[in-house]
């Protein structure tokens, strides 16, 4: 019995039913330092409620988790976030965000695996995070695009200048975003479908 007395257990919300023309699906990983907006992301374009793991910052992170942005944040990732959007009638992709604290790192292996694809979140006022986040990417062989989350006292750079910075290769899309609106997170995963479906028609992907 439930805590209303009936001899059925609640199920799932029907918003969260996945389509019955859906054909085809992917896992996707939202990765990127601390505070880059992941968790935002991920909650901003999911069709379902989006699952999280976050917990409050205490006073036992303070020397060993990067506290940038820690004066207005008050909860980190500690496992993952996970939602879920129709790209289209066929097409759905599973998101799994990843916890942005480099002690939490240990996770990434398994969140990584059978992922078709990543978006890289960057902010522009720490790029140097985002080198790191990369080169796990490149090592597991999963590949991305980056996307530069607006935030508003962030300085802003031309694609080319933040290609050169971030040592991409040409063929690797450069977007910008805000996390915040379910319009845009929706683009950055557009744009990373429509250049995994590039690479794979040219052989890129094996």
């Amino acid at each position: 019995m439930d805590f209303n007395g009936s001899d059925t257990l609640p199920g799932p919300r029907s918003e969260d039913h996945l389509p019955h023309t859906a054909q085809a699906a992917a896992k996707i990983v939202i990765v990127g330092g601390f505070g880059v907006g992941k968790t935002t992301m991920v909650g901003s374009v999911s069709e379902i409620r989006p699952l999280t793991t976050e917990e409050t910052m205490t006073q036992a992170g303070i020397g060993v988790d990067d506290d940038y942005g820690s004066e207005s944040k008050t909860a980190t990732t500690v496992a993952m976030d996970f939602g879920r959007i129709s790209i289209t009638g066929e097409l759905v992709l599973y998101l799994f965000g990843t916890p942005g604290q480099e002690r939490f790192w240990f996770l990434w292996n398994g969140l990584f695996e059978g992922a078709l694809g990543a978006v890289v979140l960057v902010d522009t006022r720490r790029l140097e995070v985002s080198f790191d986040v990369m080169g796990r990417l490149e090592e597991r062989g999963v590949p991305f695009v980056v996307a530069v989350n607006s935030f508003p006292d962030a300085p802003h750079y031309p694609a080319e200048e933040l290609r050169t910075a971030l040592d991409l290769p040409p063929d690797v899309p450069i977007v910008e975003c805000d996390v915040r609106r379910r319009a845009s997170s929706k683009d950055v995963l557009l744009t990373l479908v429509r250049f995994l479906h590039s690479a794979a028609l040219s052989g890129a992907l094996t």
